[in-house]
């Protein structure tokens, strides 16, 4: 029997992240694999996810989005930022980031045009390029001194007369990186000059670290009028399950993003709307916190990691360190990764799955930090079994 699915899919089956996940909990490893906390958001966030479920906001809200949520957002943007959207007709919610880039991508980029994103690179873009028809273009972010950045002339070099948008992820995952002013003004620059559209994955803005300023592309000169922004209450209050997103753009790419989204899923939960809009309002002292304490555990981890014999890349923000495997004798990370709950009883996630180039990544596995100190602890403890 042929197979059934369309063949600009056949590259895609099941997630990496499905597969370890599972492979977790077969194996009873500990799983540093996929980036969810194990402990919730502000509690006076969840309240007000259920104050807003007992009275009575459980049926289709406004398809854009509820209006407090889109002005808050508005409101976040420009006191955080210095960014203006109007929240009407510039700010659209979506069904977690996730959905936002894949309804921007969708909107943006048809068959044949060309997606320039910057590998390793978070798994859904390769596959909402496909499902676009769209061809990727990527440009490799390789180690420097410590973090992964890229070289500005294979950027311009990945430029041609199809492409049609940059896909921009900073704070980066699974890099780690948090773009420069001087990257960002690269970017910009090939924007500029080849009237590209720029789509951003900032759902990690407050999780730096340091004292790492995250600097949306969208305040550059000339790049708010053609950048698509992008981000979410998930990662920013520990409330990943709870899927609410956003986009803010010039109101005729939101008018292109919402042609497409309103047919994927119409409408997102309405209390989770409600709760994330009073987070956005009242919750950026917990918001630092948690800043703090994921600072603390990468540290946590990174010491850990060095002492079993990797060697670890401090990042500087998301919830994950690149670890390189070379030391310990390894030098395939998808093999590793799939022997590694047996070898160890911990999940890591291999790198070389989010490359075209995938030689550029074969050596590392990324390792998650959003635990708690004592799983962490454990997963390091039985990771020196490897050395």
């Amino acid at each position: 029997m042929t197979d059934p699915l369309v063949p600009r899919m056949r590259e895609f089956g099941e997630t990496i992240f499905a597969e370890m996940s599972a492979l977790a909990t077969a194996t009873g490893s500990i799983n540093l694999g996929q980036g969810f906390p194990d402990e919730d958001g502000p509690k006076a966030m969840l309240d007000a996810a259920v104050e807003a479920i007992r009275s009575g906001g459980n049926q289709y809200p406004p398809g854009p989005g509820v209006p407090e949520l889109r002005e808050a957002v508005a409101e976040q943007r420009l006191e955080r930022y210095g960014l203006s959207y109007d929240p009407m007709s510039e700010v659209y919610v979506t069904v977690g980031a996730t959905e936002g880039i894949a309804a921007s991508v969708l909107a943006l980029a048809g068959p044949g045009d060309e997606v320039i994103v910057f590998e390793p690179y978070y798994d859904s873009y390769a596959a909402v390029i496909a499902l676009a028809g769209a061809v990727r273009r990527p440009v490799t972010l390789r180690p420097v001194e410590g973090r992964f950045t890229f070289d500005p002339d294979e950027l311009r070099a990945a430029v041609g007369p199809r492409t049609r948008a940059i896909l921009v992820n900073s704070p980066h995952n699974p890099a780690g990186t948090v773009f420069t002013r001087g990257e960002l003004e690269a970017v910009a620059a090939v924007c500029r000059d080849h009237d590209l559209v720029a789509i951003t994955d900032e759902v990690y803005e407050y999780l730096t670290f340091d004292g790492t300023e995250h600097i949306p592309l969208a305040t550059l000169d000339g790049m708010r009028e053609r950048t698509v922004s992008v981000s979410s209450a998930g990662k920013t209050f520990s409330a990943t399950g709870w899927k609410t997103g956003w986009v803010t753009a010039p109101a005729r790419y939101v008018r292109a993003v919402q042609t497409v989204k309103q047919f994927l899923t119409y409408a997102v939960s309405a209390p989770y709307q409600r709760a994330a809009a009073y987070a956005l309002a009242n919750e950026t002292a917990w918001v630092a916190e948690l800043r703090a304490s994921l600072q603390a555990k990468r540290d946590r981890l990174v010491a850990g990691l060095e002492a079993a014999g990797f060697t670890a890349y401090r990042p500087q923000g998301t919830y994950f360190v690149q670890a390189d495997i070379r030391p310990l004798g390894f030098s395939d990370g998808l093999e590793l990764a799939r022997a590694l709950p047996a070898k160890a009883g911990v999940v890591a996630i291999p790198t070389q799955v989010f490359y075209d180039h995938a030689e550029a990544g074969a050596h590392f596995v990324r390792f998650a930090f959003c635990k708690k100190d004592e799983v962490i602890d454990e997963a390091v403890e039985r990771l020196r079994r490897l050395a």
